[in-house]
């Protein structure tokens, strides 16, 4: 996805580490890795692949939630932002990996699933979602363009903010229906028969910042009721054993509106709609009141940990997966195939986080330690 408010309740104090988010980040991860491995011919059973997509907005609301939350708890009890401390922060979390797989991608390009790729310059200033249409190697990373950026803005945002009375609500409403507004535009400015030109769907819609903060806008606004109104955070803690079922209902009646049908409605709604069921499922999985915060689900935090070297590197192996079978004459649907593609996956993000990734956190630990169990 800031002492004036005194933090009486001890769970407002700190976020351990919590089983609930961890079974999140590893659902978003495998959401990704089956969506694309779908499009790149391993499809699953009736193509439910296509849905996976959606991991992406359920990451955008983990991450307004848990950077917001870093950002938000000092300012909640009236200390000051450490900018500093934030940047070195996400940089040596995202970077490091980033560089290796940027690497990879430009100086052996043998190994790209598109043989065409956006210029460097883009990668490097995390603006390579700007203008981005599909077809091209790495594409995948304009999710974490629009993360970075998110990074960048928020911080500052905040310092302006703070000190105006509402002003966060303000500005979050502001931010959303922006969104809807711009959405709206852009379909009606580029019709294609009954629906929005899909090229202009991707370029204008779905991978620029501006068209896709729904997500982090409330993972942020969880933040800030956690952190400033806490009657109504305990309140939705303890809805939560009747939220699942409506968040899981908004998702899916995103879901109806259609995938490829590019209707005006879907490009403006489907967006928010399944923001909003991602966000009440967050809410369910940090709830007292549901299992999720306590059980730990087998291999969800193991996967949740090396979710992020997957996501850089899941396109090439299935890539590579994808010639292996070809030269094996083993088709793409079959269970072996399907296997095969997730253990490598599996076994090259793994290689990833524990090569860099793990490193740099260690890294991170010694220089700059987090201020609370759940630092990211």
């Amino acid at each position: 996805m800031s002492d004036s408010l005194p933090l009486a309740d001890p769970r407002f104090a700190t976020r351990e580490r919590q089983p609930g988010l961890d079974l999140l980040r590893a659902l978003a991860i495998l959401l990704v890795v089956f969506y694309h491995a779908g499009i790149y011919g391993f499809a699953l059973p009736h193509d439910w692949h296509r849905f996976g997509w959606v991991g992406v907005d359920l990451f955008f609301v983990l991450s307004g939630y848990l950077i917001a939350g870093q950002l938000l708890t000092p300012l909640a009890r009236g200390k000051q932002l450490d900018l500093a401390r934030f940047f070195w922060r996400r940089a040596l979390r995202i970077l490091p990996a980033y560089l290796v797989i940027l690497a990879i991608y430009f100086f052996l390009p043998f190994l790209r699933e598109f043989p065409e790729i956006p210029p460097l310059w883009k990668f490097l200033a995390f603006a390579q979602n700007i203008d981005l249409r599909g077809g091209t190697a790495f594409s995948h990373a304009w999710s974490l363009c629009v993360e970075g950026q998110f990074y960048l803005i928020l911080p500052f945002l905040l310092l302006l903010i703070v000190q105006w009375k509402n002003g966060g609500v303000f500005v979050a409403c502001a931010v959303f229906v922006a969104g809807l507004v711009l959405r709206a535009m852009f379909a009606h400015l580029h019709p294609a028969g009954t629906g929005v030109s899909f090229l202009a769907f991707q370029r204008l819609i779905y991978y620029p910042t501006w068209t896709r903060l729904d997500p982090l806008v409330f993972g942020v606004g969880l933040a800030a009721i956690e952190q400033f109104r806490q009657p109504w955070w305990l309140w939705l803690q303890d809805a939560a054993r009747w939220l699942w079922a409506p968040g899981l209902a908004v998702i899916v009646y995103g879901l109806s509106l259609g995938e490829n049908d590019l209707t005006i409605a879907t490009c403006v709604w489907q967006f928010p709609l399944i923001a909003l069921g991602m966000a009440t499922l967050l809410v369910c999985a940090i709830s007292p009141r549901l299992p999720f915060r306590r059980f730990a689900l087998p291999g969800a935090a193991f996967v949740a940990s090396i979710a992020y070297s997957i996501y850089l590197s899941h396109k090439l192996v299935i890539h590579a997966v994808t010639q292996l079978c070809a030269s094996w004459n083993m088709p793409l649907t079959s269970a072996g195939a399907i296997g095969l593609n997730l253990l490598s996956i599996s076994f090259v993000g793994a290689l990833l986080f524990f090569a860099v990734e793990r490193p740099f956190l260690q890294l991170r630990r010694r220089r700059v330690p987090a201020r609370s169990p759940s630092g990211e």
